[in-house]
């Protein structure tokens, strides 16, 4: 997307489901450094390309600081939700299911 059709950034919203449940919930707006910086930043160190990923961290509700912790499993279905950018499900599956 462009971000004339995504609008301000900022106002993005993240919720990440595990199975239906939620994980985690925050705005992009909550990242330490904001996107513009992001992008400004990752050209010092590669060459962006278009359909290139930049990795950001990740908010709150990851399975380690969980009380319980809570980890993916065989058969899991994991949701990322961006609101109006898409949502990303997988399934995990079996390290021998996999094929590359």
């Amino acid at each position: 997307m462009t971000i004339d059709e995504v609008g301000d950034v900022r106002d993005v919203h993240l919720t990440t489901r595990l199975n239906g449940d939620v994980m985690q919930s925050a705005s992009v707006g909550d990242l330490l450094f904001d996107v513009p910086a992001l992008v400004a930043y990752c050209p010092s160190f590669t060459r962006l390309e278009a359909g290139d990923v930049i990795v950001t961290g990740t908010p709150g509700g990851v399975g380690a600081a969980r009380n319980p912790p809570r980890w993916l499993t065989v058969g899991d279905r994991l949701e990322v939700d961006l609101g109006i950018v898409g949502t990303l499900t997988n399934r995990v599956a079996a390290e021998s299911e996999v094929t590359l």
